[in-house]
């Protein structure tokens, strides 16, 4: 449809909806699937994404044509994500280092890198015995709880951490180092 994200950015300068229709077609999944990583809460995925969108719009007419939509969407949801959760916690020490990950992987300026790692971590989860993959899908993909997920599967709290910690050993020496703050973000 757009020949190039310089025509896609200076239909959205040109108020052109059906530019801004394109790009939540395009990048809302993908959007959503990386907050709930961050946030494991579907609404407050849905409310950065739905923030992120409005601002887009609001601001299109400084959107710069050389500069990547794809990179401008992450780190638009990173920044939101930052605001929220600054404003709704206090931020221990481990939870300093997770925020500072998350920015180095989203101002990597690569988000393409980024979402190929996601991609194998989640082929990696093929490999996994069944009832492993299931939690490990339900609490990183599907953003539940260690809880929600015992209830929803019948299972006990320690399996649902057993199975996840399992997961997590398994990945690891499946993807190696490289991968370690993907796997961190993840966990």
């Amino acid at each position: 449809m757009y020949k190039s994200n310089i025509d896609l950015i200076e239909s959205l300068r040109n108020g052109e909806e059906s530019a801004y229709a394109y790009l939540l077609k395009l990048y809302h999944k993908r959007l959503f699937a990386h907050l709930v990583t961050l946030t494991h809460d579907h609404a407050v995925a849905e409310d950065i994404i739905q923030n992120v969108f409005i601002k887009l719009w609001e601001y299109r007419s400084r959107l710069n044509p050389e500069y990547s939509i794809k990179n401008f969407l992450y780190k638009s949801c990173y920044n939101e994500f930052v605001n929220h959760y600054k404003k709704n916690q206090r931020i221990s020490d481990f939870e300093k280092v997770y925020l500072d990950t998350v920015e180095a992987v989203v101002h990597s300026n690569d988000i393409d890198i980024y979402e190929k790692k996601m991609d194998l971590v989640f082929q990696g989860v093929s490999s996994l015995p069944n009832k492993c993959a299931e939690v490990f899908i339900l609490s990183k993909r599907e953003g539940l709880t260690n809880p929600e997920i015992a209830e929803y599967l019948n299972l006990s709290l320690k399996t649902v951490e057993g199975h996840l910690t399992k997961a997590y050993t398994i990945l690891r020496a499946q993807l190696g180092v490289k991968m370690k703050s993907i796997l961190f973000l993840l966990f």
